[in-house]
């Protein structure tokens, strides 16, 4: 009997002492981050999608970061946003006070490899999530309604007139998904790359410089919405990074129902897995682990925050998260593609970026 009193009162002391040392882990990250800064790097100019979702996390995630720090929106456009991945795997301090949002394809542009400016192993990141995994959003090509484009096989058509779309900087997904397009589905596209940013090349396609683009429908809604609705003067040609049509678009083929075989269709798969991390947020590697840990648990608790849901409501954004775990699964699944398919779809985005 005494040694079972003796085991019981050792349990209750190990008990004990690892609540205290969990209480005390909670306030050394508390005490960390209190009355301090955090910088959210954006891979994109202002006024882009990739900005709404970081400046609308930013408004709330301060509350669910313990100490609650001011969480601040630095933009570092350039590169498609490997100015920005790089910056957060490389030189940005692995102290837990800087994280940030890069375009969802740079997973894949590094797996792919061959891009001498790629200094990042996707891998290695420590993944807080991702914002959007697509469930209700979709990659459209829009043109306008007076461009000489009407519909898919006017865009087939040999000697037609090209689509003129408008992208951003090279290796983007503005400018891939057309090359895309145009390589597997057989549409005239040309390209005129290098705007700065979503917002300058949304005013180039209302000033008739280019015919169309291809642009997120939750970037649409938030960035852009005069382009939907009834009365809008611009057309959807296509739809992109979806299994089955959008609701909101029934008559609307996507990119899958349009390939002309299945290796064309299992290419255009391969390119759509990065839209399952859609808005991808991730801080530097070898972390302080408590200080990942806290950052990873407020990413998915602010998803579920009341007002932050009406925010996102309010801006037309897409709200459906995975965590960070979910992240490091999608890129086992990209990293386990066949080779060939691999390599297929590098070559096709070199020649397209010029490569």
């Amino acid at each position: 009997m005494k040694a079972f009193m003796r085991w019981i009162f050792v349990a209750a002391a190990i008990a004990v002492s690892t609540s205290t040392l969990a209480v005390a882990r909670v306030d050394e990250v508390a005490d960390f981050y209190r009355g301090r800064q955090v910088d959210l790097i954006v891979g994109f100019g202002p006024g882009g999608g990739y900005d709404v979702y970081a400046r609308l996390l930013a408004r709330h995630i301060g509350k669910y970061i313990p100490g609650n720090p001011t969480v601040v929106v630095e933009n570092m456009p350039g590169a498609g946003s490997l100015r920005a991945a790089n910056y957060i795997y490389s030189v940005a301090p692995k102290d837990g006070a800087t994280f940030g949002l890069f375009a969802r394809d740079m997973v894949l542009v590094a797996l792919l490899g061959g891009d001498p400016n790629v200094q990042f192993d996707p891998r290695k990141f420590t993944w807080l999530g991702s914002s959007s995994s697509y469930a209700n959003d979709g990659y459209l090509l829009m043109l306008r309604k007076d461009a000489p484009v009407k519909s898919i096989k006017d865009a087939r058509s040999p000697g037609g007139p090209p689509m003129v779309l408008g992208g951003t900087a090279e290796g983007s997904t503005g400018n891939d998904v057309p090359v895309i397009l145009r390589d597997l589905l057989g549409l005239h596209i040309k390209l005129i790359a290098g705007y700065r940013d979503s917002g300058v090349l949304f005013m180039a396609v209302d000033r008739k410089e280019v015919d169309g683009r291809t642009v997120g429908l939750s970037a649409l809604r938030s960035a852009h919405p005069q382009w939907l609705g009834p009365n809008s003067n611009m057309r959807v040609l296509l739809q992109f990074a979806r299994a089955t049509r959008l609701p909101e678009f029934p008559d609307v083929p996507t990119a899958r129902e349009l390939a002309p075989n299945g290796r064309a269709r299992a290419l255009i798969e391969l390119a759509e897995l990065p839209y399952f991390l859609s808005r991808p947020f991730a801080a530097p590697p070898d972390l302080p682990p408590d200080r990942a840990k806290a950052l990873q648990t407020a990413f998915l608790a602010v998803q579920k925050d009341p007002q932050y849901l009406a925010d996102a409501k309010r801006l037309g954004v897409d709200v459906s998260p995975i965590s960070g775990d979910d992240v490091l699964r999608a890129i086992a699944r990209m990293a386990a593609t066949p080779p060939e398919l691999r390599n297929a779809l590098k070559k096709l985005l070199a020649r397209g970026n010029g490569g």
